[in-house]
């Protein structure tokens, strides 16, 4: 029998350990029960995987996912031995083909998605997610596959690349920074994010106290190179399959965009069209909202700066009969 994790056991929850955004609402709001199955699509350092399995009695299970191999390998330490946890190297865009080969589709209590970039990500110089700290321009969630954002900028054309950054960074002086790039990179390649960062921070103007000028793009790249906004939206089409009747999807969204794509896709299936009667009526799934929306509150802001765009949406699937 797998002992319950605790909060207080230090090897599992150190001083120094990355605040998951939202903890106690987004583990609120995933309705866990002791003997549940849930997923946790974005794994991170494990903080909410920790949390679930605290609720959790010994034959619940958690499936969490993680494209980065570096949170992978911490959490097979950090979790060893507990065998309510399978801890899967793979997008959370790949949930329901997992889910279906083993055997989970339509059992899944919960499915929990904690969007955008983590802490540990933005820390690590050498994953280039951060224009703060000098590193190779890579940004890749995965960094054993895929395209760098430094290749990517090395290919793309000027309209492609201003397209991304105002698209997935409502940046302003898209054309520009997409211009000085081309020219830029006649000249000497873009390899290191102290190289776009210097090159932005010469375009763009920011008043004193606002952002840093390289903010919306480095955001704009990161998505495009991890193709975030693609793969939540085959996430969350693919919950409807793998979620039991009565079970959680529980998403916290950092962005406009995200956050719409979640909203629409919760209205989408909480209030469908009614279709035409057919001669066999057959069930289709629908979302009752549980929570609209919810937002941190200002000490949780002061705790961890990071959760003060955030926003939760959690739905219930339910079946119509």
């Amino acid at each position: 029998m797998a002992a319950v994790l605790q909060r207080s056991v230090s090897p599992l929850m150190p001083s120094n350990r990355h605040i998951s955004v939202l903890y106690d609402a987004a583990l609120d709001a995933m309705g866990v029960r002791e003997d549940g199955c849930y997923i946790d699509g974005t794994f991170g350092r494990g903080g909410h995987t920790a949390g679930l399995l605290e609720r959790l009695g010994p034959s619940g299970q958690v499936i969490a996912f993680d494209k980065d191999p570096t949170a992978c390998q911490a959490g097979w330490v950090r979790f060893k031995g507990d065998p309510r946890l399978r801890l899967v190297h793979g997008g959370f865009e790949t949930l329901g083909a997992w889910a279906s080969e083993a055997g989970l589709s339509g059992q899944v209590d919960g499915i929990l998605l904690d969007l955008g970039v983590s802490s540990p990500q933005l820390d690590d110089a050498e994953r280039g997610f951060s224009f703060m700290r000098p590193g190779p321009l890579d940004m890749r969630m995965d960094f054993t596959t895929g395209e760098t954002a430094a290749q990517w900028l090395a290919r793309a054309d000027a309209r492609e690349i201003a397209d991304v950054l105002w698209r997935y960074g409502d940046e302003r002086q898209s054309r520009r920074i997409a211009a000085a790039i081309l020219q830029q990179r006649d000249e000497r390649p873009l390899r290191t994010t102290a190289d776009l960062a210097a090159l932005i921070e010469g375009i763009v103007r920011r008043k004193p106290g606002a952002s840093h000028p390289a903010t919306r793009s480095f955001q704009a790249i990161r998505m495009h190179v991890n193709r975030e906004l693609e793969a939540l939206e085959s996430a969350l089409e693919q919950s409807m399959d793998v979620l039991a009747d009565g079970g959680r999807l529980v998403v916290i969204t950092f962005h406009s965009l995200e956050d719409r794509i979640v909203k629409r896709f919760m209205r989408q299936y909480a209030e469908p069209p009614l279709p035409p009667v057919p001669a066999a009526p057959r069930p289709e799934p629908s979302l009752d909202l549980v929570i609209r929306k919810r937002r941190p509150g200002p000490d949780e802001i002061a705790e961890n700066p990071r959760a003060r765009s955030a926003t939760l949406r959690a739905a219930e699937r339910r079946r119509r009969r």
